[in-house]
């Protein structure tokens, strides 16, 4: 709905970042994305621009996803043993991006090494020709042991690589400047947080606009107001003119949404919440569609019904501010 006696005028924009390099670019990807450019508090368009439409990246791993919700793996099989056919099947249900989670070298799932990781990174950058999110397994240790390699396994491709960390940004950093991709920088709820982590990538030659902000995310139901309220901070002080968050906004919103009891407990555990062949679809695509009003510009998803209505959500979003 327009106004024009409350509308306000923003002193900055969200910076615009592009992920995915195409042949003419120097990289094999057959399409990039572009996130940010928003002038505006999330789809106030008689405020300002509300920039680029947000992105779906559909999240695979490398392996060790046959602990997942019986409603996921019934959706995709056994390409869940195989991170090029799941990426194949992600480009087919439409995603924007791939996100590959190397969860296979977390030392208590797999402890793969450097060497099958950068592996699982080239199979899956062959398997499509979609842009590329590849994320750490949460272990410091470890993560500094391969991602390393993995950004050299994809140099040329600008994918986007995480996670940097207050106190572990260094050696991602590093690679990501030597092969050219950007990087995901976590903030636990925390603005003074996310400030601190891109200064350190800043002060030792990161460009701040090659960064992406990830302020951890919740399900409905369990935290999300916290995190939205954190996350509307930041973009209020980003459009405010604070250069340390302008950042574009990633939430990995599946991951959440599926550790949520509704979104997996059966019917006999929920008695009338319906099937959970139905609800944990709709819990997830709940969950996205509400961090869009908050301002996510990327949102990493599971279900193929959540990643369809999702994009459907951000078609009517957007085309409506437009």
């Amino acid at each position: 709905m327009e106004s024009t006696d409350t509308a306000q005028k923003w002193a900055s924009a969200v910076n615009h970042l592009t992920i995915g390099a195409t042949a003419a670019q120097g990289g094999t990807r057959t399409k990039t994305v572009t996130v940010g450019g928003a002038k505006c508090v999330p789809w106030l368009a008689y405020e300002g621009d509300v920039g680029c439409r947000p992105v779906v990246a559909l999240e695979i791993w490398d392996s060790g996803a046959d602990n997942w919700p019986q409603e996921l793996r019934a959706q995709y099989g056994g390409a869940m043993n195989d991170p090029a056919a799941w990426a194949r099947k992600g480009e087919e249900l439409g995603a924007d991006l791939i996100c590959l989670k190397l969860m296979g070298t977390h030392p208590e799932m797999g402890n793969r090494g450097a060497d099958e990781a950068a592996a699982a990174v080239r199979s899956v950058l062959a398997a499509t020709g979609l842009p590329l999110i590849v994320l750490g397994c949460g272990i410091d240790e470890k993560d500094n042991e391969i991602l390393p390699k993995c950004c050299e396994a994809a140099r040329g491709e600008n994918c986007l690589f995480g996670m940097i960390r207050q106190k572990n940004y260094r050696t991602l950093v590093a690679a990501s400047l030597a092969d050219g991709h950007k990087v995901l920088a976590e903030s636990p709820l925390d603005i003074n947080i996310a400030k601190q982590v891109n200064i350190l990538a800043h002060d030792i030659g990161y460009p701040l606009e090659n960064l992406v902000i990830f302020p951890t995310t919740a399900a409905m139901g369990y935290g999300f107001e916290y995190v939205y309220s954190i996350m509307e901070r930041g973009r209020l002080a980003g459009l405010g003119g604070d250069p340390l968050l302008r950042q574009p906004v990633l939430c990995d919103v599946g991951f959440e949404a599926w550790r949520a009891k509704e979104a997996q407990a059966s019917e006999a555990e929920l008695p009338g919440y319906g099937p959970a062949s139905e609800r944990g679809p709709l819990w997830e695509t709940i969950t996205a569609t509400n961090y869009l009003q908050a301002g996510a510009d990327i949102l990493v998803l599971r279900h193929p019904v959540a990643v369809a209505q999702a994009k459907e959500a951000i078609e009517t979003l957007h085309g409506a501010a437009k």
